[in-house]
């Protein structure tokens, strides 16, 4: 019988590890609770309006057509029996396996104050960049109209809360849509005065990349006008506010970009986990106790010479097609062989012509790194329509000064004002 391999994922490691499976002679089942590939690195350009969803994600039935011994299911995986090798979907139907990759990913963490979500949405999804790019457009739009100053200078102020490479991110994004992109498009404020502030409880912002990077990114948030608050936390989050710290500061707007915790579907394994919620897996990325179930990318917690390995795309990816080859190992009968992870570099966008690049054997900041995160990611994303299209969207968006995707849809009485 063809041994039959279940992926829960079809993000970067589910999508690396059906395609390192595409020659074997298994049957292999993808499913992901939604139908398509989000390419997330550029999740917060749609939240900005710099690019619409269908920019960076694709059906993963597109993606893996070629791919003859791989079926992909439309499932929300609720449960994982190891002892009967069961998957639980949320329908009432479920999924037996032989081999099982583990790749669901991570969700929002708010440190135990899970109140504090819905005034302070986190950035994972297409529907979380949707919501995001709403309320900032409309904290400008509701601005426009308040006749009241105080309350129009809260609307106005912006805070973001976390400074990892998705929080500058946002913060630099935001900056120049208030500062270019709609100065000139209002009658009653001024959106060049906008406040933004970037808050970071550690004691620096980026922390994985060198001191010298990080100070360049920091400079080039100040010339921006963003006001970098590190070493502080943010204490407190409610409609119309935020506590930094001791300091109480009134906002219409509060961005998450400050933790993640793994799916919660790898609780049901029944396996040790870090306080994040990670699987802690052995060596080859298998579980213990259960050598036929793996588990990759941010939903594993691999520690590599003393260091926790990175939540990114490229440790999803490697961790994937590892996993992959160590199933097909022991389908030979071989021994699996240590997961080794090859860290090629980190990149973080700042602002116009401005970024920084930690590649290992170089470092950069300023235009030459903003150009190779340029090319790295318009090489990275999937299909050709999608490079055309991105590649087309940050030329104008570069030449003009616009944002071709400032569309406000959804339902707007749900957004905190």
């Amino acid at each position: 019988m063809v041994p039959h391999i279940v992926i829960i994922g079809g993000g970067f490691g589910g999508l690396s590890a059906a395609r390192a499976l595409r020659h074997a002679d298994v049957r292999v089942t993808l499913i992901d609770r939604r139908n398509h590939h989000v390419f997330q690195p550029l999740l917060y350009q749609v939240a900005t309006a710099t690019l619409s969803p269908g920019d960076i994600a694709a059906p993963i039935r597109w993606i893996l057509r070629h791919i003859r011994n791989v079926r992909v299911l439309l499932a929300n995986a609720t449960r994982i029996d190891t002892a009967a090798r069961r998957i639980e979907l949320s329908d009432g139907g479920s999924l037996d396996y032989d081999w099982l990759i583990v790749a669901t990913g991570s969700k929002h963490a708010y440190f135990g104050h899970d109140d504090w979500e819905p005034n302070a949405p986190g950035l994972k999804t297409l529907e979380d960049a949707i919501g995001i790019r709403r309320r900032i457009l409309i904290a400008f739009e509701r601005a426009e109209r308040e006749e009241d100053a105080r309350r129009q200078r809260d609307l106005l102020t912006f805070v973001i809360v976390g400074g990892g490479p998705t929080g500058v991110e946002l913060a630099g994004t935001l900056a120049e849509i208030a500062r270019q992109t709609l100065r000139d498009e209002f009658r009653t404020i001024d959106t060049t005065r906008a406040r933004i502030l970037l808050v970071e409880a550690g004691p620096t912002i980026l922390q994985t990349f060198p001191e010298n990077l990080r100070d360049a990114a920091r400079a080039s948030l100040v010339r921006l006008g963003i006001e970098v608050r590190e070493g502080v936390a943010v204490t407190a989050v409610d409609s119309l506010g935020v506590m930094i710290g001791s300091e109480r500061v009134d906002t219409g707007t509060v961005l998450w970009a400050a933790g993640v915790a793994a799916s919660s579907l790898v609780k049901t394994l029944g396996v040790p986990l870090d306080r994040a919620g990670r699987v802690v897996v052995e060596p080859d990325l298998s579980i213990p106790g259960h050598p036929e179930v793996f588990v990759v990318g941010d939903a594993a917690a691999f520690t590599q010479g003393r260091k926790l390995l990175p939540g990114v795309a490229q440790t999803a990816m490697q961790g994937a097609r590892h996993a992959a080859k160590n199933i097909l190992r022991r389908l030979r009968g071989e021994p699996t062989t240590p997961f080794v992870y090859r860290d090629l570099g980190s990149m973080a966008i700042v602002g116009r012509r401005a970024a920084i690049s930690d590649l290992g054997w170089i470092r950069v900041s300023g235009a030459m790194a903003w150009l190779a995160w340029l090319f790295l990611h318009i090489f990275m994303l999937v299909g050709f329509r999608n490079r055309v299209v991105v590649l087309f969207g940050w030329a104008m968006a570069y030449l003009t000064f616009q944002r071709g995707a400032r569309l406000i849809t959804g339902d707007t009485k749900t957004t905190r004002f």
